[in-house]
């Protein structure tokens, strides 16, 4: 299974990882509304995450990743941390925001930019408690007909952290984490209208803890006490 996938990467390099780029980060989003449990799935928002994954970045990672091997060639720790310099300032800000941007134009909304100007500086700042790492081994380890594959894989956690900021976070990973670890309630059911009828006591008999109350003799009753008569003595 792993010689056979792998020979169809060689042979299909851009079809193979593009393809599995996109379906990846479309499956960020699926995640991210599955935890948020909501009542039904917005596939709408799953299409619209794919479209921008498939057209933008599946493909711009694919040659990115061909431009900078090119330029800087092999593993060492030279090569590795200047291709890793020039990502995370030029590809993961520019990723970033066509994500926002995209997205938002397929939703047709009037100003596009919105979510890029309240989310994109945090976001970018959280890709860097991610990417750097993630990168460094890609760079590093992976070979180059595997590496946007990998990449998807690392962006498969990143669009579901990237769909919920964009939609009720703020960019930061302190709100993710909020979200992941807080409790999510069901869907809450108006409460049922009361309906005219005899209202039942529910409340039990009362017990009487103090005990029998014994009566008391009544102030006009007087109390006689018997006299003994002694004979007399003779």
């Amino acid at each position: 299974m792993r010689k056979a996938f792998i020979k169809h990467v060689k042979r299909f390099p851009w079809l193979t990882n593009v393809t599995l780029y996109g379906c990846l980060f479309a499956g960020g989003d699926f995640v991210h509304q599955s935890f948020s449990r909501n009542e039904e799935m917005d596939w709408r928002h799953t299409r619209n995450v794919a479209v921008v994954a498939f057209s933008f970045h599946g493909n711009f990672n694919f040659f990115w990743m061909r431009v900078l091997e090119r330029r800087f060639p092999g593993n060492s720790v030279r090569m590795v941390v200047r291709k890793l310099f020039l990502d995370q300032t030029t590809a993961a800000p520019l990723a970033t925001s066509v994500f926002y941007t995209g997205v938002s134009f397929l939703e047709g909304k009037e100003d596009i930019f919105q979510d890029w100007r309240e989310k994109f500086l945090n976001t970018y700042k959280t890709g860097l408690m991610f990417w750097p790492f993630m990168q460094f081994l890609n760079f590093s380890l992976v070979p180059l007909y595997m590496r946007t594959t990998f990449t998807g894989c690392c962006a498969f956690v990143w669009a579901t952290f990237l769909c919920f900021s964009r939609q009720s976070g703020d960019g930061t990973a302190t709100a993710a984490l909020a979200w992941m670890f807080t409790p999510k309630q069901g869907t809450t059911t108006e409460p049922e209208a009361e309906k005219p009828g005899p209202k039942l006591d529910q409340t039990g008999p009362k017990l009487d803890t103090e005990g029998p109350k014994q009566d008391s003799p009544s102030p006009k009753e007087e109390t006689r006490t018997p006299t003994v008569k002694q004979d007399d003595q003779a």
